[in-house]
């Protein structure tokens, strides 16, 4: 199977159209006020109408309350939920069953001890997310548009798929694929003009750049 697409930070109509005129298998939506990527209830629920079930729509939160979950999730109708936050092992296997839905857990990586999350994550959550952790300044975990040390991954053995993300572009996921064999890749500030406002030709860029590798081992995951 192709690696998985996932273009992350979708907030206007001009940005979902891009993504799924690209064929992304996953396209993202944040939950999250302090992101410059959050969208409002109301807006989800128009850009989970107009996705309908061209790509796997994911809701992205961080730390989000079951409220929150519950009022986000009757919004968009989404296929797939992200946690990007300081879950627990114990709150990602409360929330899949909770809400019924499969379940990416992301983990900020650094250094190498960051590693020590993957097994644990590895047997609770059905996908994984590698990112970076962003700078302490900057008051949210991801979408910082900086990468990781991709050498790292190397030692990783997981059960479940799992997606590449930080500093991502078109210039450098070729290269990201090349070196880590990683299932999907997942950009957002790299197919961006400005945070939150999202380029077609970038988008339509980088999802070249990732088939044009000709890689075949990422799973499918365009399932609603």
């Amino acid at each position: 199977m192709s690696v998985i697409v996932k273009i992350c930070g979708l907030a206007t109509e001009a940005g979902l159209d891009a993504a799924l005129a690209c064929g992304a298998d996953m396209a993202g939506f944040v939950f999250f006020d302090r992101s410059p990527r959050h969208i409002s209830l109301e807006l989800a629920a128009k850009l989970g109408r107009r996705a309908a079930r061209r790509t796997c729509k994911v809701l992205v939160t961080v730390d989000a309350s079951d409220a929150l979950l519950t009022a986000a999730i009757k919004a968009l109708d989404p296929g797939l939920l992200q946690l990007h936050g300081s879950e627990t092992p114990e709150r990602v296997a409360a929330i899949r069953a909770r809400f019924a839905l499969p379940v990416m857990k992301a983990i900020g990586i650094l250094e190498e001890a960051d590693l020590a999350l993957v097994p644990v994550f590895d047997g609770v959550a059905d996908f994984l997310l590698f990112d970076a952790k962003p700078p302490g300044a900057i008051g949210r975990p991801g979408g910082s548009g900086t990468s990781f040390d991709w050498s790292l991954l190397g030692v990783i053995e997981t059960k479940k798929p799992w997606l590449l993300a930080g500093g991502l572009d078109a210039s450098n996921v070729a290269d990201a694929l090349a070196l880590t064999h990683a299932p999907g890749v997942d950009v957002s500030s790299g197919v961006e003009n400005a945070p939150g406002v999202k380029d077609r030709d970038k988008i339509a860029a980088f999802t070249a750049a990732v088939r044009g590798t000709g890689k075949k081992h990422g799973p499918s995951a365009r399932n609603g």
